[in-house]
This record gives structure tokens, sequence and C-alpha cells, in this order.
């Protein structure tokens, strides 16, 4: 059997760097598949010894995107392990900081780092503006910014582009790949979104920021609450945020949903023959408490739990203590999986095989990547929006069951079925990307009832932000967790606080769970086993990897290491603990 290999690296429009190696058969099938990252993340040597409280400000820095997701959950290890419950303000106010996470990242992921998977940039020059807006009026009533004059300019600006012979930010991809499926009319649509999306996502960054204090660093939120005391008590501010929610909930309800429907419609036999599907086990952590009964007590908007092999009639509770970390294929130290209370990170970086082709492989019978494998109740699980919406329907969340439903009633009548799609379409690398528009809408739709329950609160004359504590009394030898949902899945930090000071502590990461390598048991991780059984078209171009991994939308920036393209060691660095900032 005659078998090819076929790297991809670095894996564009995503945060961080990543390599995928991919062994095809005769066929073209992908067969095997590793994925590596190949950067370092030595944040949690670094906060060893750190005051607690001040964790959250030094973890945040582990990712460039999710910072402040990355923030909360730092300061929610803090409170758990106080044993602080925050005030309905504070509560209030992180949930509207992480909701404008959500539909900012989604958008931005769905547009500028996915969509061009789905959308030929190019074969958009070739799209007729007028039947292009008769186009778009088969997917939404009041479609978004594609009138015929919208669509000549977005031609001409893109022909000017392309004229110059540099695609700029387009540049790099596999225009003309027979992957490709919308015709030149709905390129010409998306491409118009697309660029409408860049100036509009401002709108969300604005959205953080008026409780967040800045972006894309927050800086209001502390331990036992939030700082942003003047902004909630100024109806204007309030007023401020329902305007600019309302004006991107429009562009989500009228182009990225439509467009979605589109996409879905097009590339509909790739979700029905489950390309792209995976592990099919499913966990989340929950997130966005709903109530003020404290941690891990509270009714959520996103239940916890996990769903094993495809099964929605069985949702098993989620308990914390069955998360491990494996490094057998990771450049770690360490023998066995750890809980991450009792987790380590020992750097052990054995290197890329070397090949007389010039270019280094991986290794992948021994360590190949700088991810862990995260292990939960020894099953290999996916995580994100779609482990979201799995998880929620399996738990007979009405909220959330009405909009899967919505979204596969829509798609089942825009393909003419007579009934909605079926669910086991969300199975595939098409149904995780409609699970995150699916959560979109959803997020912002609830947006407006968290920032209108924020000001009734006001109102009524609650202006506590703040929960006090003792240091001194709650620091001594204590130990919690913060662990809920980044707009990428499940994010958890752990720590352990001896004598006033950051004793061990351990993140857990989204793209750990699903871009990890191989376990003890060498079984794969979610990016490696969605790969497997994949058809590539052209394996000089092989958009169906970009595709899936970009559905995840892979954020590698947990980590920072640099080698070159043929595996060289460019520089070593050396952390100092002892270092104060």
């Amino acid at each position: 059997m005659s078998k090819q290999h076929i790297i991809v690296d670095p894996i564009t429009r995503i945060e961080g760097h990543l390599r995928v190696e991919a062994v095809i058969d005769e066929n073209n099938i992908i067969t095997d598949a590793y994925a590596s990252s190949t950067m370092f993340r030595g944040i949690e040597t670094i906060l060893k010894g750190r005051d607690p409280r001040d964790a959250g400000l030094l973890a945040m820095r582990i990712c460039g995107v999710c910072t402040g997701t990355h923030y909360q959950r730092s300061i929610e290890a803090v409170e758990d392990a106080f044993d602080i419950t925050i005030p309905k303000n504070a509560r209030l106010v992180r949930n509207l900081i992480q909701g404008a996470l959500y539909i900012h990242d989604h958008v931005v992921h769905f547009y500028h780092l996915h969509g061009l998977d789905w959308v030929d940039l190019v074969d958009a020059l070739k799209g007729d503006p007028k039947k292009a807006q008769e186009e778009s009026f088969k997917w939404c009533k009041t479609p978004y910014g594609v009138s015929e004059s919208d669509l000549i300019q977005v031609k001409e600006r893109l022909t000017k582009f392309v004229k110059q012979g540099r695609l700029g930010i387009f540049s790099n991809a596999y225009w003309g790949s027979k992957a490709y499926k919308l015709t030149p009319e709905q390129n010409l649509i998306a491409t118009a979104h697309y660029l409408q999306a860049l100036d509009l996502q401002r709108d969300a960054a604005k959205l953080m920021a008026i409780f967040g204090g800045k972006m894309p660093h927050p800086q209001s939120l502390v331990v036992g609450g939030v700082t942003c005391v003047q902004d909630i008590q100024n109806p204007a501010r309030i007023a401020q945020f329902k305007t600019l929610l309302k004006k991107f909930t429009h562009f989500i309800k009228t182009a990225y949903l439509p467009d979605l429907a589109m996409a879905g419609v097009k590339y509909v036999d790739e979700a029905l023959d489950g390309t792209g599907a995976g592990l099919k086990n499913f966990m989340t952590y929950g997130d966005f408490r709903l109530d003020d009964t404290g941690f891990y007590n509270s009714k959520l908007l996103f239940p916890a739990g996990v769903v094993l092999n495809g099964d929605l009639s069985t949702l098993h509770p989620f308990d914390q203590s069955k998360v491990a970390e494996d490094v057998t294929h990771s450049w770690y130290t360490g023998d066995k999986p750890l809980h991450p209370y009792d987790g380590e990170t020992n750097p052990n970086y054995t290197g890329l095989e070397k090949k007389a082709d010039g270019f280094a492989y991986i290794k992948p019978d021994e360590k190949y990547s700088w991810i862990k494998s995260p292990i939960y109740d020894d099953n290999r699980v996916e995580v994100g929006p779609l482990a979201r919406m799995v998880v929620g329907v399996a738990a007979g969340d009405e909220r959330i069951t009405k909009y899967v439903t919505n979204f596969l009633a829509l798609l089942g009548d825009k393909l003419g079925l007579g009934k909605p799609a079926p669910t086991a379409a969300l199975f595939s690398t098409v149904g995780r990307t409609a699970a995150r528009a699916i959560e979109t809408e959803l997020m912002a739709d609830v947006m407006i009832e968290w920032v209108d329950e924020l000001a009734a609160n006001v109102a009524s004359g609650d202006l506590s932000t703040w929960t006090e504590f003792d240091f001194d009394k709650v620091s001594k030898d204590a130990k919690g967790h913060g662990l809920a949902e980044a707009p990428r899945g499940g994010l958890g930090h752990w720590v352990k606080i001896k004598d006033g000071k950051i004793e061990n502590y351990q993140a857990v990461v989204p793209s750990t769970w699903n871009a990890a390598p191989r376990d003890h048991k060498n079984r794969m991780g979610a990016y490696e086993a969605a790969l497997i059984g994949t058809k590539v078209a052209d394996v000089n171009q092989p958009i169906e990897i970009l595709k899936t991994v970009h559905s995840f939308d892979p954020c590698i920036a947990c980590a920072v290491h640099i080698v070159d393209t043929k595996g060289k060691e460019l520089s070593k660095f050396k952390v100092n603990t002892s270092c104060s900032i």
C-alpha cells in the first residue's frame, strides 16, 4: 500500500504555532495524524511563590486572546480556595465581560480565521453583484450590508488587491482548490461580510472594555469581586453597553447565521457523512452562573457534564477529581498521569527526527509536542462550543435545545428535507462550526437579559461589588480550582496555597484538551482523531486538514518555544523564578 506523508507547518490563521503531520493512503484518505505544538508555556513556574491575589494578572498572560478568561479563572481558583462568594453585581459584570468575549471571538473565528476554508475569495471576483444580492435573500429576509452597490464596491476593492499581485491578509491560501463548493455569488456575499466584520468586531471589544477597564488585558476583576464601581452605577455606561450589544447582535442574526446556513447547505454531504467527527466524547466544566448560591452550586447557562460515544441519551456528571494530565508523548519529564493539584511542569525537549530531504519529522513513538495530554476518567474528550451544545441537549436544557433545534430546522428547510436536519450532523467539522454560530446567537440574546438584570439590581439600591475576607486567615493552607468555559472550551486553573504564597499552580486550557498528542495508552487527541478518514482532494492543497483543525479554533499561544522550519533550535531561555515584577 502506497502512503504519503503531509506536513502542514505552521497551521495558519490561528493564535500560536501548531504543526500537523498526516499519513494518507493511495486513495488520499488520512490514515494517521499527529498534532504537535512547537511552543512552551512556563507561567505555572513563574507563579510559584507569588501572592495568590496577584495570580490573575499574571495568568492572563498565558494567552493573547482569552486573556480575560484566564484572568477570571485564576481569580476564581483563589476565591474557591478562600471559600468566597461574590456579590450579584460582580457575577453579572463577569458574565457580561465573558459573554462579550464569546460573541467577539466566535465572529472573528468564523470570518477571519476559519471562513476562508469554506469561501474561495478569488472566485468571488467572478460573482455578479446583482445576482449575489438576489442570492442573499434566499438566506435572510433582511440580509446585512449586501445591496448591489455594496457588493460592487467589495468586488472593486478585491480586484485592486489581485491586480496588484498581493492579496495581503488573504494570501497563502489554497485558492482554486476543488474542495471549495460555494458559487461565485455566495463567495462574494461571504467576502463582503468578512470585510464588514473586521470593522464591527471593534464594538465587541468595546463591550469588554466598558466593565473590564481595557482590552485585551482587563483590570477590573479582583479576588472577592470587581472594581468597576462607577461604571455599574452610571446608567449611561449600561445604556452604552446595551446599544453596542444590539448593534453587534444585528450582524450576528442577519449575516453570521445566514452565511453559516448557506455554507451548511453547500457542504451538507460532509456533515451527513461525519467528516471530522473525531472522538465523539464531549466534556464541559459548565459556565455562566445564573444565581448567587456560590461556586459549583448555582444554576448554569451551560451545564457541566460528559457525553461519551455521541450518546445523547446519557449525561455523565462532571467531577474535577477525575481530571489528569499525561506526558508520555509530551516534552516533559514524568511517568504517570497526575491530577492538576499535583501536576508538574518540567521541560524535557527531545527534538525532532532529521530526514534526508532536509525536513524534520516528529518521532511518533516518542515525545512530539509541548502540549500535555489531558484525560478525564480514563477518556480522551473534546471541549468547545460543540461540546457545550451536545452536553446541553443531553442535559435537557430547554434554552440550548431550542437554539440547536431552531438551527437544525432552518438547515432542514433550506435543504428541502421537510423536517429538521438530523442531530447527528453536528458530529462533523461542519457541525462543529455550526455549533459555534448557534452558541453566538444564544449568548447575544441572553446578554440582553443580564444587562437588564444588572441595571435593575443597581436601581434597587444594591451597590455591592466586593466580598470582604481575612487574607491572613484563609491563605494559610488552601487549595481551589477555577473551572469554566473559554470560547474555545473548558478552561481550568488549579492552585495550592501555603502560608500566603502559591505552592503549586497548573492550568489545563481548551487547546490542551483538543490539540494534545497521544497519551500513555496511545490514544489520539481530538485534532488527531478528527482527521482520520478524511479524504484529501489534492495533496498539494490539503485544505481539508486546515478546515477540520480550524473548526476547533486552535489557540496555541498558551506556550512559547521557537524552532525554525527545519527543526533547528534557535535559542534557549532560562526562567528565573525568583524575579519580581
